[in-house]
């Protein structure tokens, strides 16, 4: 059974650092497309950063560019999300999602495999 497993979030205040890193059991990493999704409280999930099969094609929400870097490797089946200079606005459960498509999508409906989520929370 291929599954994603997030892992790193947390509590930090506003303008700290996290790394979220989800990682593939069951599959392989070259053969998905990742994406990175958060859930806020009372809205809708939303597209946070994604990446190509190949690991290459990176795109991010507008929320998020120049603060998040996704990252992709396809040796270890893992993929990671660095955010830095968090707000609290990026306070949210955030998942990662896997694709069998070539190139990045920001719907979420586009994602087969989803991870269970991973809570952040950035205080004030």
């Amino acid at each position: 059974q291929v599954q994603l497993v997030e892992s790193g979030g947390g509590l930090v205040q506003a303008g700290g650092s996290l790394r979220l890193s989800c990682a593939l059991s069951g599959g392989t990493f070259s053969s998905y497309s990742m994406g990175w999704f958060r859930q806020r409280p009372g809205k809708e999930r939303e597209f946070v950063a994604g990446l190509g099969r190949s690991g290459i094609g990176r795109v991010y929400g507008d929320h998020v560019k120049g603060r998040f870097t996704i990252f992709k490797d396809n040796a270890k089946n893992t993929a990671s999300l660095e955010m830095n200079s968090l707000t609290p606005e990026d306070t949210g459960v955030y998942f990662c999602a896997a694709s069998g498509s070539w190139g990045v999508s920001p719907g979420p409906d586009d994602y087969d495999l989803w991870g269970q989520g991973t809570q952040v929370t950035v205080s004030s």
